[in-house]
């Protein structure tokens, strides 16, 4: 186990995996439930829905992506397109990231006088669960990305999953072994983001 900086640090966007996981995916599974456990949220809502997607349910996720988009890109510009998609289909798995609308509304009627916060609150307890997750896949040894192909394939998604539609998909994290380090990316300097009082 790394310490937590450390893991956070390795947390990185890797778009190179491949479905040789030297991870038992037990293991895997049991750390996305504890990460999606754990995330706080605000209130306690607990609106943060995921679905993990192994072998050929997550083939069938970027199967289904492809499908949706050779309808609206171009066919002389789906060549990059499904370069990409292949790439996600190459990794071992997927987790698909919901917010359960139900749940929030809820919270809406229950406390009123916040009811226009709580969709905010819940996509930020699901970006906290996100994180979580990503950050632990990356504890494992593991490479992920995030995707937003969302609301293209809601409808097939749930349909594939039977999932209620209630459930809102927020986004998509491929996963798997990776195959070469994330690319360099530049950062702000730190003193243009934090500012400390003392």
């Amino acid at each position: 186990m790394k310490s937590f900086e450390e893991a956070v640090s390795i947390r990185r966007t890797n778009y190179t995996l491949s479905k040789e996981i030297q991870v038992a995916p037990e293991l895997i599974v049991e750390k996305i439930k504890k990460m999606v456990q754990e995330a706080p949220s605000a209130f306690n809502m607990q609106s943060t829905r995921v679905v993990v997607a192994l072998g050929e349910n997550h083939d069938a996720i970027w199967q289904i992506t492809k499908d949706i988009l050779k309808k609206i890109v171009p066919a002389e510009n789906f060549a990059p397109t499904e370069e990409k998609l292949n790439g996600f289909a190459a990794a071992y798995g997927t987790v698909l990231f919901f917010d359960e609308t139900e749940t929030v509304e809820a919270m809406q009627k229950q406390f009123a006088a916040y009811a226009d916060n709580f969709p905010i609150w819940a996509q930020q307890a699901n970006g906290m669960a996100q994180f979580a997750v990503w950050t632990a896949l990356s504890d494992l040894g593991l490479g992920a990305n995030l995707q937003h192909y969302n609301p293209l394939i809601d409808d097939a998604v749930k349909e594939k999953f039977s999932v209620p539609s209630t459930w809102k998909l927020l986004g998509q994290m491929p996963f798997g072994q990776p195959v070469q380090g994330p690319k360099d990316i530049e950062k702000m300097t730190i003193e243009d983001r934090v500012k400390v009082f003392s």
